[in-house]
Formats: structure tokens, C-alpha cells, sequence
């Protein structure tokens, strides 16, 4: 019972006791997955980029500052309530001066146009979402041609989490993930390994094709 509430907050955290031990544990263990799944993306000054599930903003604050360009735009996509507020008063002088656009919403039914984002990033998202193909076709709508997905991960943290019955399907296995990317329309899908800051992590790489 206990592993399943502490999954629950970490896939939807709400505005609890919970919730709050979710932000701290996104503050500790994502910060250096958010920086590199940002670096990795090679964002340019006048992109679109779109962060899927940004929890409290930590990427989308590194990535705002990637793109000063006039028509450099940040999207941010999460269901969470409590990770919206979190990441909106975060990113608020981005929000106020248009360059960041943060949306609650499930990532399945995201208000963003056709082949209209140049970058997309995610990290420790994934092995939450109920059907990947529908995820991964979604997503793959919202890109251009030829546009970047980049997901980054500890595999190992990730398969010791699933291990304590924490996460709701087998979806955390890399091999289910880049299957269903696979058979969605991207390609060049590959994963890698990484180190920063004296960390090991996995970088999974798309392109979406159209």
C-alpha cells in the first residue's frame, strides 16, 4: 500500500505531504537528467521546444535561457496541478514576456499544433504514461519533420523503483519504450550511455519521421 502511494506522488504529485517529498526528490535526482536531456536536445535561439511532464520547471528553466531569439518559444506539458503552479511561478518572468507557454493537460490530448516544435525532451516520464503508442503518436504529431526527441533516465535508480512495485506497468524497460517510438514514426532511435558529474545515466535519441 505504502509503494503504491509513494508511486502515485511520484507520477501525479499533488499538493500533500507527498507531493512535496516528490518535489524535493525531483530537486535532488533529476537536476543533472534535466540539464543534459537540455543539452543533449541542441536547442537553438529560435526554436519551438517542448518539455514533456516538467514537474517543477528545472529544465524548463535551463532551456528558457537557451532561447533569447525573437521567435525562440518553451512549451511545457504536465497533469500534475501542483507541478503546474510549481513550474509556472517558477518560469514566471518567461511566462510573463511570452516566451514560455506551460499547459495542464494530459500528454495524450496536448493544444499544440501539427509539425510545429523543433525539440522535444522528457526525463523520468515515460514509465508513467498508461499506453506508449499513444504517447509516442501524439508526440510525434506535434513535431516537425526531422525534429529531436531526446529522454534521459538512470536505468538503474528506474529498475529499482519498479522493482518496489512503484510503477504502474512494465512500460519502464527501455527496449518497450524504443519499440513503441519505433513503431510510431521516429527513427535513429537509439539509447546511450552517459556520465556527469560522476553519474552514470541513459540518453534515448528520436527523430521523428514524416
Amino acid at each position: 500500500m505504502l509503494a503504491k502511494k509513494i508511486g502515485e506522488q511520484l507520477q501525479r504529485p499533488t499538493k500533500s505531504i507527498g507531493g512535496w517529498l516528490a518535489d524535493k526528490f525531483f530537486k535532488w535526482h533529476n537536476t543533472v537528467l534535466e540539464e543534459n536531456a537540455v543539452k543533449l536536445s541542441a536547442i537553438s535561439p529560435d526554436q519551438t521546444v517542448l518539455e514533456l511532464g516538467h514537474g517543477p520547471g528545472l529544465g524548463l528553466e535551463v532551456a528558457a535561457s537557451l532561447l533569447p531569439g525573437p521567435r525562440g518559444k518553451l512549451l511545457g506539458v504536465d497533469y500534475s496541478e501542483y507541478m503546474h503552479q510549481l513550474a509556472s511561478k517558477r518560469l514566471q518572468p518567461f511566462i510573463t514576456r511570452g516566451k514560455v507557454t506551460l499547459y495542464l493537460c494530459d500528454l495524450a490530448a496536448m493544444p499544440i499544433e501539427d509539425s510545429s516544435v523543433d525539440k522535444v525532451y522528457h526525463c523520468n516520464c515515460y514509465y508513467f504514461w498508461p499506453d506508449l503508442r499513444a504517447a509516442a503518436t501524439e508526440i510525434h504529431r506535434v513535431m516537425k519533420p526531422g525534429a529531436l526527441m531526446v529522454t534521459t533516465l538512470r536505468l538503474k535508480s528506474v529498475a529499482l523503483v519498479a522493482s518496489k512495485n512503484m510503477l504502474p506497468t512494465e512500460n519502464w524497460q527501455p527496449d518497450i519504450y524504443i519499440e513503441a517510438l519505433k513503431a510510431t514514426g521516429f527513427t535513429n532511435v537509439r539509447m546511450e550511455d552517459r556520465t556527469d558529474k560522476n553519474i552514470t545515466f541513459q540518453a534515448i535519441f528520436a527523430t521523428a519521421s514524416k
